[in-house]
Parts: C-alpha cells; sequence; structure tokens
C-alpha cells in the first residue's frame, strides 16, 4: 500500500469520525437532561436507559463532550418511548456507554 494511499485513508477516517451524530427524534427535544446530583424529588422512575456510541476510530478519540452530547440525545430518544420528561445520569460516560434513569417529573 502506497504511502500516500495510507495518508488518505487515515484523513477520511477521521473526518468521518467527526460526522458521527445522534439525530433528535420528535418529541425528545422536549425532555430534560438532569444533572447527575440533582433532585428527582417529584419524579416517578420509569425505567433505565442505557446509550453506546463510538468514542473512537482506530487511533483516534473523539471529543469527550461530543460523545457525552451524543449519549444524552440517545437518552432523550429513547425516554419519548417510556413517556418520561426527563433524563438523569446514574454513571459518567465510559468507553463511549451511559446508563440513565427515565423519570416522569411534575413540571
Amino acid at each position: 500500500m502506497s504511502r500516500l494511499f495510507r495518508i488518505g485513508l487515515a484523513v477520511s477516517t477521521l473526518a468521518m469520525a467527526a460526522c458521527t451524530w445522534v439525530p433528535m427524534q420528535s418529541g425528545a427535544a422536549s425532555v430534560r437532561v438532569l444533572a447527575m446530583n440533582a433532585s428527582t424529588a417529584g419524579c416517578t422512575k420509569l425505567g433505565e436507559i442505557e446509550g453506546n456510541v463510538t468514542d473512537r476510530v482506530a487511533v483516534y478519540q473523539r471529543n469527550p463532550l461530543r460523545v457525552q452530547e451524543e449519549l444524552e440525545t440517545m437518552a432523550r430518544n429513547e425516554a419519548v418511548g417510556l413517556t418520561a420528561n426527563a433524563v438523569i445520569p446514574v454513571e459518567a460516560p465510559h468507553d463511549g456507554r451511559q446508563r440513565f434513569s427515565a423519570l416522569r417529573c411534575a413540571r
């Protein structure tokens, strides 16, 4: 394999990794993401959600904030199906994975 081809392949892989994203589905924008240590008084737990996104492509480590944003979007998307209006992280993101509790909270 020529050196130029390998460089081109590496650049295109990085470009594709930068474009990875999770689209927000209908209704998910109304689901709030609470801080991990936020009070859940007045909320009912409806279930748990686990998100999983790519946090690295080959040797390229994706931006941790972007990964967290995508995990939150996935949780919000799933929360709609549970009729939840809020999600709260159960744990910090690790290796592109994170668990959330889906909640129905009084507004």
